[in-house]
């Protein structure tokens, strides 16, 4: 008897799996906004690369990016899958350095998230620290709120993160570092002034903090959610100029009378306005933001991660917890 082949056997489809390169290349595009940009970076010829993202949207059977003059844009269907890619290279990546970790113990590549008003003070001595108790690890930084930089941590882009008025959850571990101190800036030429008096010399209360015109960074932002809730809890409320998410803008605006500004020293101290500007003490007890250490709590820790971790919670709270008076001294800020 003749046999006939399955229906299925006569019609076999050729599948072409997503490569990681085609991955690569395609983020490149996408973040770079130009196939000859991209092109040029991964240092490949523009159809190659052309052609290699064009197999991934007949794979996907939908359009990638949308060309026009001036580059490309990515379609709805490409920014979904941008977000995606981003966390599948940086979980292959985290791969490789945790194979590489586990033989080595001090080596890989390790990414902090910081705050922006922290960046500008421990970053170089982070990087100078590495140096020395981790000459094989390679260190990273980004900047942006904690609010941002704890969905970072989420999907992978970062591996550790210093964050502001954080709350730990299944997702996220933190490790309570230290409370940092928030003060009132003015500039040192007019000194603060409340409703027209000058304020006290020593500190300014609470309650009159209200009265201030403040040059502060927008909601979610830490700083300015810890203001708004000790004004609410003595029932006053903040009174905003200007929302400004730079913090040497911030210092900036201050130093020529266009408000005040709440901020921790460290800050204050790392901006090169720091000398054209006055801080005072803010609260009896003083007003105070709470910083962790974040880290994923659906990934374990390296050998690297606890490594620079240690290094991490030393420099930063040395950084912190180095003598005020002696900083202010030194940038020619008044401290009472």
């Amino acid at each position: 008897m003749e046999l006939h082949p399955h229906p299925m056997e006569l019609h076999t489809v050729e599948l072409h799996p997503m490569e990681l390169k085609q991955l690569e290349y395609f983020r490149h595009v996408a973040e770079l906004g130009s196939f000859t940009r991209a092109a040029s970076f991964l240092s490949v010829v523009q159809p190659a690369l052309s052609r290699q993202v064009r197999q991934l949207e007949v794979e996907l059977g939908q359009n990638l990016f949308e060309r026009n003059g001036r580059g490309v844009v990515l379609t709805d269907a490409g920014s979904r899958l941008l977000e995606h890619t981003r966390g599948i290279l940086t979980q292959i990546g985290r791969a490789r350095q945790e194979l590489e970790d586990q033989r080595n113990g001090d080596s890989g590549h390790f990414i902090l998230g910081l705050p922006p008003s922290l960046g500008s003070s421990v970053t170089v001595p982070l990087v100078k620290a590495f140096g020395q108790s981790l000459p094989n690890a390679r260190l990273a930084t980004v900047e942006g709120l904690s609010a941002y930089i704890l969905e970072w941590l989420s999907v992978g882009r970062v591996d550790c993160a210093l964050v502001y008025n954080a709350t730990a959850s299944a997702t996220v571990d933190l490790q309570p570092l230290l409370d940092d101190q928030l003060f009132l800036v003015a500039p040192v030429e007019s000194g603060p002034r409340v409703k027209g008096r000058p304020a006290a010399p020593q500190r300014i209360a609470l309650a009159d903090l209200a009265d201030c015109p403040l040059i502060i960074p927008s909601r979610p932002h830490a700083m300015r959610m810890s203001v708004e809730n000790a004004l609410a809890s003595v029932e006053r409320k903040i009174r905003v100029v200007h929302e400004i998410e730079c913090i040497p803008a911030v210092i900036d605006l201050v130093r020529q009378g266009l408000g005040f500004a709440v901020l921790p020293l460290n800050a204050v101290k790392a901006s090169q306005w720091g000398h054209q500007v006055r801080v005072k003490p803010i609260g009896n007890p003083a007003l105070t933001i709470s910083l962790s250490i974040a880290t994923s709590a659906q990934r374990p820790r390296s050998p690297l991660m606890r490594k620079a971790i240690d290094v991490i919670r030393d420099i930063v709270r040395q950084e912190i917890h180095s003598s005020p008076t002696a900083h202010a001294g030194a940038a020619g800020m008044e401290i009472p």
